[in-house]
């Protein structure tokens, strides 16, 4: 194959799924620096979490459809469609008027959102054989840390530069810049079979998925645990999930077809994708409340000082990637970085009040090299795992879990911390808490907190960090049942271009590793 040939069957069209993928991850990095001035200038702060909410339901809930339906009728016209729905509803965010407005063209730039992730993933799976993939994978790696780390610059310079709106249409360019890579580049086929949208299940899915994030966002924030809009939307839950899968036992082309969940790959894969996702939020929420509580940070400066955990996850995503490309094989990646996950967490739980952000660097470090080695080599395990006919599914299906997974571990976690802060605060704070010291919204205002007396600081420095010793300990034991969990992965042997047609065979004893296809 020729450099130019290859340029454009490979490198153009995938530079524009990394656009489409950045934005839709920037997105989500970008709107926290923004949200306090959104409040300011459109009023309705007591509704302003919808402005979140919206897009993550929205995203979450429209995922299956998108990954079943591209797999009926192809990808690059619906790739298309989502950037073009992400795009406009970005455009149409930033000229809102009010913050009802706001939240109905978030829950649609959610819908497009949600498109644009997953089948960008499952077109890497189209366009890259699952031998090669991992070469590849560290690109789509490095477009999350830079997206986790230019989101809270690049909002706090629009913000503070030109205006809140420019955090929505700073998606347009790239979103057109992705359009047309796509457009002019992207030259991917899949048989199209005649069937009908499984649109029943689709919203009972929607439903359900949009209960049980709603019961993990609310419970213990909005109301408590044990009060009748939880009881009744955790209820609402296990009757939508079981009317979904009635209905998925007799639909003629189910949205989520229960066959995979008697495929253990499948199984084990989108466990181990949900837990990776629950224990990674442990790091990604809570460190920031450590550097910015305990060691005195910025909002900005926490975001730097993350960056330990990024890049070397960054780095194990690269070098597991090119290895299993090498030879062929991949479960080891995911149970050294569990491993390595679940190490980095305890670690993680020693820091207290008096702990170096050098050392709390390094535990990063540690945590970031295994997380590396497991998300990105989970999906290309679940996408190998299935006939290439229902790689949207399978992707649409990992991303899924991982959202819910995100989800039940922000609301874990943030009771866990919450409960630590209401028992730690008052010993480290003796007498009446000062104004403005809530445990249930103390990491929204670390502005406040570092107003107050250097005595009050320090105790409540003390406080946090007795507190997220208990987050990060709750989060260890979850992410060692991960490592438990992989290790009865079973290695299916990565298809190449010999073999791109054909359906895998799983096995327990796998083949003995080719050269990666040239």
């Amino acid at each position: 194959m020729t450099t130019t040939t290859s340029l454009r069957r490979l490198l153009l069209p995938f530079s524009g799924l990394l656009l489409a993928m950045f934005i839709a991850a920037l997105d989500q990095t970008i709107m926290a620096t923004a949200l306090p001035t959104i409040a300011g200038d459109l009023g309705g702060l007591s509704e302003l979490p919808w402005a979140v909410t919206a897009y993550v339901l929205a995203a979450a809930a429209a995922t299956p459809v998108w990954g079943k339906t591209s797999d009926l009728y192809g990808r690059k016209d619906l790739l298309r469609a989502a950037i073009v729905l992400f795009v406009v509803a970005s455009a149409l965010s930033g000229i809102s008027q009010n913050i009802g407005e706001l939240i109905a063209f978030r829950a649609i730039q959610g819908i497009g959102g949600g498109g644009v992730m997953t089948l960008a993933m499952a077109t890497v799976g189209d366009l890259v054989e699952p031998r090669e993939r991992g070469r590849y994978q560290g690109y789509i790696q490095f477009v999350f840390v830079l997206a986790s780390v230019a989101g809270p610059l690049l909002g706090g310079l629009l913000v503070d530069h030109l205006s809140w709106r420019w955090v929505f249409y700073a998606n347009l360019p790239v979103g057109i810049a992705a359009l047309v890579l796509l457009t002019a580049f992207l030259d991917v086929h899949i048989e199209r079979r005649p069937a009908r949208i499984d649109f029943l299940g689709a919203a009972l899915l929607a439903a359900a998925v949009s209960a049980i994030l709603l019961v993990t966002t609310w419970a213990g924030d909005r109301y408590p645990w044990g009060s009748a809009p939880i009881i009744g939307l955790g209820a609402a839950a296990v009757v939508l999930l079981g009317a979904f899968v009635l209905r998925e036992r007799v639909a003629p082309d189910p949205i989520l077809p229960l066959r995979l969940f008697r495929d253990p790959v499948f199984v084990v894969v989108s466990g181990a994708l949900f837990i990776t996702t629950l224990s990674l939020f442990a790091a990604i929420v809570f460190l920031p409340v450590f550097l910015q509580l305990v060691t005195g940070a910025s909002a900005t400066m926490s975001g730097l000082l993350v960056l330990p955990l990024l890049l070397t996850s960054a780095v194990s995503t690269v070098v597991s990637g090119r290895i299993m490309a090498r030879t062929g094989r991949y479960k080891v990646f995911p149970i050294i970085g569990l491993a390595l996950m679940s190490v980095g967490l305890v670690l993680l739980s020693t820091l207290d009040a008096s702990s170096s952000r050098v050392t709390a660097a390094l535990f990063m470090a540690v945590f970031g090299a295994g997380f590396g080695m497991v998300t990105q080599i989970l999906v290309v395990a679940i996408q190998n795992a299935v006939e290439p006919r229902e790689i949207g599914t399978a992707t649409a299906s990992a991303n899924l879990f991982r959202a819910l997974g995100g989800s039940v571990g922000v609301a874990i976690y943030g009771a866990v911390f919450t409960a630590g802060l209401r028992h730690w605060l008052p010993r480290k704070l003796p007498g009446r808490l000062p104004a403005g010291i809530d445990p249930r919204g103390i990491q929204a205002t670390p502005g406040r907190i570092h107003t107050l007396a250097p005595a009050v600081q320090h105790g409540v420095a003390q406080a946090v960090a007795s507190s997220l010793h208990d987050v990060f300990l709750t989060a260890a034991p979850i992410a060692a049942v991960g490592f438990l969990l992989v290790l009865a992965l079973r290695e299916v042997p990565l298809r190449g271009r010999d073999a791109a047609s054909r359906p895998p065979q799983a096995t327990s004893a796998p083949s003995k590793p080719q050269q990666a296809a040239a």
